[in-house]
């Protein structure tokens, strides 16, 4: 029987989530330690590490960071706050969304404009609509491959220029409900930490009769020797700096006049300007829905009840109503980049239903239990 969370709505069926004894899940305790940290004391921390930056002379003398940019809120932010509040020069590096859409490029544009530099990294395409294809079949997520490209290609980039520091964003294990594999990993991102939670396997395995080694180049981590010879972290900004999805949205609306949310809501969800710089989104999304039994409303409501920006109430409410809403938008174009038809795409969207979370009532599929009535 699938279990709610007490104070968010996040359901136990969530990967790695875990609850108290009072019934409230990890991701909610994280967000009660958060008030607990001296984040004075963590943004001391951060001037430390930039200090030592400055003094290293091995690295590169124009590039501080890099930071993995998808041109949203969230990176937009950390580049933002990086470059014009801690006077730093971050290199932008982009790994190429599978179907990058309007409202993305013009942000990254406009985010370029104020004064970035940036490097795009676009992967074979016929080898990343196969993988793509591959892993949406296998595992019912399209963008496994891509999860492996936006850690390899970042820290490769970094590797390549010698710049020391790679800034992502959040680490998700803590702030959203999973395993935290160490006190240092809250800290810093490291191999393990991208094989177990963000991509599953080594990209390595991925080769076959289709696709040779060298063609998963841009999937690939760096080996151990290539650190050897120069020292590269990857640290989450999220350990120095409270982190909000909104507050990121409402910093980045405030400061850089020209960036856009969505002229609409988004699929799955009630809210207009998280996760919209890739087409196939919404069909991930809902995939989450599929197999775990929790959709787009209630990741970001979790999300917002955690940092006091919704009640509990309303984001049932939301749950209920657009957590199973099907991703019709740009539809035709996922169906295309995959080689699916729609019948196809409905007969691995059934196949990957968990039946201890799924009935079938008639000619309609129902949660065995949900948070709504």
């Amino acid at each position: 029987m699938i279990s709610f969370c007490k104070k968010c709505i996040m359901p136990s069926s969530r990967p790695r989530i875990s609850f108290d004894k009072t019934g409230v899940c990890n991701a909610c305790n994280n967000s009660e330690k958060k008030k607990l940290i001296n984040w004075d004391e963590r943004k001391k921390k951060f001037l430390e590490i930039i200090r030592n930056l400055k003094e290293n002379k091995n690295r590169n003398k124009y590039y501080d960071c890099v930071v993995p940019w998808s041109g949203g809120k969230d990176s937009s932010s950390i580049a933002y706050k990086l470059k014009y509040e801690y006077d730093l020069n971050p290199l932008l590096v982009t790994f190429s969304p599978l179907l990058p859409n309007e409202i993305g490029e013009y942000n990254r544009k406009v985010i370029l404009d104020l004064g970035f530099d940036s490097i795009f990294v676009s992967p074979n395409t016929n080898i990343s609509k196969k993988l793509a294809r591959r892993f949406f079949l296998e595992r019912g997520n399209p963008k496994v491959a891509w999860d492996a490209g936006i850690n390899s290609a970042p820290v490769k980039i970094a590797l390549s220029y010698k710049i020391p520091l790679v800034f992502y964003a959040e680490h998700g294990e803590s702030e959203y409900g999973g395993h935290v594999l160490s006190e240092e990993s809250l800290f810093r991102r490291d191999l393990r930490e991208v094989i177990e939670h963000q991509i599953g396997d080594y990209p390595e395995n991925w080769s076959n009769d289709d696709i040779d080694l060298n063609s998963l180049a841009p999937y690939i981590y760096p080996d151990k020797g290539e650190f050897d010879e120069f020292k590269v972290e990857a640290l989450y900004f999220s350990y120095f700096f409270k982190w909000s999805m909104f507050e990121n949205f409402e910093y980045i609306k405030k400061n850089v006049k020209n960036f856009k949310k969505s002229p609409e809501r988004t699929n799955g969800t009630f809210t207009d300007f998280d996760s919209l710089d890739d087409k196939i989104d919404n069909l991930y999304y809902h995939m989450q829905h599929i197999k775990f039994g929790f959709g787009r409303a209630t990741r970001d409501a979790c999300r917002m009840i955690q940092n006091n920006q919704m009640t509990r109430e309303d984001a049932i409410k939301n749950a209920k109503m657009y957590d199973n809403e099907f991703p019709e938008n740009n539809l035709k174009e996922v169906l295309s980049f995959l080689n699916l038809s729609k019948n196809q795409l409905d007969e691995v969207i059934n196949k990957h239903r968990n039946n201890e979370i799924w009935q079938l009532k008639g000619n309609n599929w129902e949660l065995v239990n949900k948070i709504y009535e």
